[in-house]
């Protein structure tokens, strides 16, 4: 990024210094597209959000179908779509996907509250044997897991090391877009970002070694998270293990929160986009969970920096609440 900002032209300008920059953000584009094994297109954009209401708003296609777990910036911009119903596996059912004919199809790789992962294979052959297009939204799991065959991807580089503000659209063809003009292809207008292309693609290049150890901290928590009491969402579902969601039965997860963030412990409940507004999680709702129990879950994250004491930390912490939230129902139960 440094080095991005320090080129500090404008990469569609004519001079010479324009063109250093062009080449600076092409030679990023390549490396996005080889670091994630896609032999599409790449078009720049400010993160997933952005990427996520080009493909929407973009498409040639008539009809948009989302399923009924996507995140708030998918929903936003599709009012009347059809939905695609999920188990309370979190997992949509490839089997009534059925007729998309002309239809723009959203689905998440990973949920941002869950971290359940769809089988998108099996739901990629069941989208284009029904004639539509599958948009995927890989802001979770892009840069940590394999792209899933997809036609469009949005992806966000904050997500696995790069800067705010950057991420991109990856087309398989721009066919399947109608263009407007501008910067990237024309198909995104405003002058591109070399510095944050720059540093995602950079991001990119330093693998996903560190998943593995991801995996061990989270197992680890996960057991100590039964032991106490408490409830792993779908637990039986596959999921990426970067994102986990918990409850304590009778303990609302905004006293968690509280309590967690006293102790320098940041999780949050529901989506981290919109865990502020305190409604019910829309994706724990569509999953069947009674909403009571739905305002008992946190999310938590781990990355590539978390270790062992910070696991140690958080377990201390929600052993702590379990006990209490215990120890309240039961009194409760004899005061009754």
């Amino acid at each position: 990024m440094i080095r991005g900002l320090a080129l500090d032209a404008n990469p569609s300008s004519p001079h010479a210094l324009g063109r250093a920059a062009r080449r600076a953000l092409e030679e990023a584009r390549e490396t996005v597209a080889s670091a994630l094994g896609w032999s599409g297109e790449v078009v720049f954009t400010s993160g997933a959000s952005e990427a996520l209401h080009l493909a929407l708003s973009r498409s040639h296609a008539k009809h948009r179908v989302v399923s009924a777990v996507e995140h708030e910036a998918v929903l936003r911009h599709v009012p009347g779509a059809r939905v695609l119903p999920v188990g309370v596996d979190g997992i949509v059912d490839v089997g009534g996907i059925g007729d998309v004919s002309d239809c723009l199809v959203a689905v998440q790789q990973v949920n941002n509250e869950t971290g359940v992962i769809q089988p998108l294979s099996a739901i990629a052959k069941a989208v284009h044997a029904g004639g539509g297009v599958l948009l995927a939204d890989c802001a979770q799991g892009a840069g940590k897991i394999a792209l899933p065959p997809c036609d469009m991807a949005a992806i966000s580089g904050h997500k696995f090391g790069a800067p705010p503000g950057i991420g991109a659209l990856l087309v398989r063809d721009f066919g399947l877009l109608a263009p407007t003009g501008g910067q990237e292809r024309g198909y995104r207008g405003g002058t591109e970002n070399v510095p944050g292309a720059m540093a995602m693609a950079a991001a990119l290049q330093t693998g996903s070694e560190w998943m593995t150890e991801t995996a061990r901290l989270r197992t680890r928590l996960e057991e100590v998270v039964v032991a106490a009491g408490g409830e792993i969402m779908a637990a039986g579902s596959p999921r990426i293990a970067t994102i986990g969601s918990y409850r304590i039965p009778g303990l609302a997860s905004a006293v968690q929160l509280i309590r967690l963030d006293s102790a320098g412990i940041a999780v949050s409940a529901g989506s981290a986009c919109s865990s502020g507004s305190l409604k019910p999680s829309q994706v724990l709702t569509a999953m069947g969970v009674d909403p009571r129990a739905a305002a008992q879950f946190v999310r938590v994250s781990i990355g590539p920096d978390t270790r062992d004491a910070d696991i140690d930390r958080f377990l201390e912490v929600w052993t702590a609440l379990t006990a209490e939230a215990r120890s309240r129902a039961a009194a409760s139960g004899a005061g009754a």
